[in-house]
C-alpha cells in the first residue's frame, strides 16, 4: 500500500496539469515498509526531446542522483516515480514497463483536457511481466504529522 498526504497528492496532480499537454514527472520520497509512506516529492522537468514529451518522459541519471541526495538529506528513501498521462488513462503503458524498476511505486495521474482526473499507483512484478495496482490511501497531512510529534 502507498500512503500519501493530501497536499502532496494535490502537488502531483498540479504538476501534471502544469506540464499538460506534455507528461510531467518526478520522484516519490518517504519511508518504506509494509505501507510505503510518501513524505516528500521532487518534481523534475521532462528531459525527453520536445516532440516526444506529449506521451513520454525520461528522468536522467542526474535526476536520480538529485533524488537520492534529497532523500538522504531528509533521512528518507527513494520510493518511486510519479508522472502524468495527458488525455490517457492512469494505467502503465508498455513504455512505462520497459523503463520501470520492480521495487519502485509508480503513481500515474490521468490529465484530461488539462485537468487532473485521478491518480493510481502501480508496482512492477519481479519478473517484469506486468504491473499490479498498488492500493493508495490518503494519509494525514505532513503539517499535522509534524505537530503531533
Amino acid at each position: 500500500m502507498l500512503e500519501i498526504p493530501p497536499e502532496l497528492l494535490v502537488k502531483i496532480q498540479n504538476n501534471g496539469e502544469k506540464a499538460y499537454p506534455d507528461e510531467g514527472a518526478g520522484f516519490l520520497l518517504g519511508m518504506d515498509g509494509e505501507t510505503r509512506r510518501v513524505l516528500s516529492i521532487l518534481p523534475l522537468p521532462n528531459s525527453r526531446e520536445s516532440e516526444a514529451r506529449h506521451n513520454r518522459f525520461i528522468l536522467t541519471p542526474e535526476d536520480y542522483m538529485a533524488a537520492e541526495k534529497k532523500a538522504d538529506a531528509l533521512k528518507l528513501t527513494l520510493l518511486g516515480v510519479f508522472h502524468s498521462h495527458p488525455d490517457h488513462p492512469n494505467q502503465p503503458s508498455n513504455y512505462d514497463r520497459d523503463w520501470a524498476q520492480p521495487f519502485f511505486s509508480y503513481m500515474i495521474t490521468s490529465v484530461q483536457n488539462g485537468q487532473a482526473i485521478s491518480s493510481r499507483s502501480w508496482r512492477l512484478l519481479e519478473d517484469r511481466s506486468a504491473f499490479v495496482e498498488e492500493p493508495v490511501r490518503i494519509g494525514i497531512s505532513v503539517e499535522k504529522e509534524k505537530k503531533g510529534r
